[in-house]
């Protein structure tokens, strides 16, 4: 598969840039965003290279139900499944995606607003 070489996710994914992952399997890596908008905020990622979620397929339905299942998993391990947390998905500029690799945020530790903004 071709990755972009300058897509950091991919060099995330890929353990070229180190990071210290909260979970990680075969598909995914998740770990502690450097810019945190909550007291408890983590990215997850496939390691399979995306755009965003307007470039998946019918090629991609069992990562993204892997992703899916995960997610709550992933919150519960960090603490969250008490008291709840936000699961954000950014597609495009307008959507507010900064990194052009598929993600996921998951967004804790504190109550969120709506709307969002």
């Amino acid at each position: 598969m071709l990755m972009p070489e300058d897509c950091i996710f991919c060099k995330i994914a890929a353990g070229e840039i180190p990071v210290k992952p909260i979970y990680q399997d075969d598909q995914l890596v998740a770990f502690a965003d450097i810019n945190p908008v909550a007291p408890q905020h983590v990215l997850v990622i496939p390691r399979k290279h995306l755009s965003s979620l307007a470039e998946a397929g019918e090629a991609d339905k069992a990562l993204l139900g892997h992703a899916m299942l995960m997610l709550p998993k992933i919150a519960a391990q960090i603490g969250l499944a008490a008291d709840g947390f936000r699961i954000v998905l950014n597609t495009g500029k307008n959507g507010g995606q900064t990194v052009m690799h598929l993600h996921w945020h998951i967004l804790g530790g504190r109550y969120m607003e709506w709307p969002p903004g």
